[in-house]
């Protein structure tokens, strides 16, 4: 243990032009650090063991694998681990590793405010308040709605108990239900979808399933925008088969200017934020900071993901 404290490892740290991590100190105290943009991280790959993908929407290290002759430990900055679960991370013995327990609780957190805007029609009464009108309307209550949330992993699991602890009745659906989506969808007034980006999940919600959902239902996105056919859902909400849509990620993304969805009737973008509450990306930096301290220490790493099982259910 005393030779792997005294050594200092090499670190690839992968990020998006204009975000660099400023919080490493501890890291570049004890190791050699490579920051380098996504588009350049070929050069940065040869001779490090470790790779910090903090740039989590890119899919970088799958193009320059061939460049990573000395990778023992891969950690994404994001829950979500698809843009690097490919096969030959899959069946190497790199370990991999996630952020899971820092964004559960803030997307449960968006769900619900997306739940109540619709039911409350917050929207409205800010439209009216910038007409000056004061016209009163009725709203609806959460209360017993049904709420079905695809995914069983710890951001469903988080945004299911939330909904519950505010009264609404959650169904969870994990991959059985999820392989018949159109045979459950018309039990809800919500649709949530948490679930990863797989080639089984990839397009689960289409036309089929858009055109089994009640009309007064909505759909919430906080997964990947993959999940979805924009197209299908584009013509479901101009023709009223749903009542809206709250969408934190979208195909593509970002969403370009002039892109239908953005004047879609009843639908409402956030640019996939809804778990970067106030420190979100210090606290990032923080984790991976404190797990390659255990990665020093010779202790096993936490969040270690499953690459096997995640490779299977793709």
């Amino acid at each position: 243990m005393s030779e792997q404290l005294a050594r200092r490892p090499v670190i690839a740290v992968q990020h998006a032009p204009g975000s660099i991590p400023e919080r490493l100190a501890p890291v570049i105290a004890a190791a050699d650090v490579r920051l380098v943009e996504s588009e350049r991280l070929a050069t940065a790959l040869p001779g490090a063991e470790i790779l910090f993908a903090y740039d989590f929407r890119s899919t970088a290290l799958r193009e320059t694998w061939s460049a990573a002759d000395s990778l023992r430990w891969v950690h994404i900055a994001s829950t979500g681990v698809d843009p690097v679960l490919f096969d030959e991370l899959v069946h190497s013995d790199v370990v991999l590793t996630n952020s899971r327990g820092l964004f559960e609780r803030p997307i449960a957190e968006y769900v619900l405010a997306q739940i109540l805007a619709f039911a409350k029609d917050i929207r409205r009464s800010s439209r009216a308040q910038a007409a000056l009108s004061w016209r009163h309307f009725e709203s609806e209550s959460i209360e017993d709605v049904p709420v079905g949330v695809l995914g069983t992993g710890p951001i469903g699991q988080a945004i299911a108990a939330l909904l519950i602890a505010a009264g609404m009745r959650v169904t969870v659906l994990g991959r059985a239900e999820s392989t018949d989506l159109p045979a459950r969808v018309g039990e809800f007034e919500y649709l949530v979808l948490a679930a990863p980006l797989t080639a089984q999940t990839h397009g689960i919600v289409n036309a089929r399933v858009l055109s089994a959902m009640r009309p007064t239902a909505r759909l919430i996105n906080v997964g990947r925008g993959e999940l979805v056919g924009t197209w299908d859902l584009v013509s479901a909400l101009n023709s009223g088969r749903i009542a809206g849509a709250a969408l934190d990620v979208t195909d593509p993304e970002p969403l370009p200017v002039g892109h239908p969805l953005w004047r879609t009737p009843n639908t409402h973008i956030t640019p996939h934020n809804s778990g970067d509450v106030h420190g979100w990306s210090d606290r990032l930096q923080d984790q991976f900071a404190a797990n390659f301290e255990r990665y020093l220490r010779g202790e096993e790493l936490l969040n270690i993901v499953d690459k096997d099982r995640m490779h299977r259910n793709a």
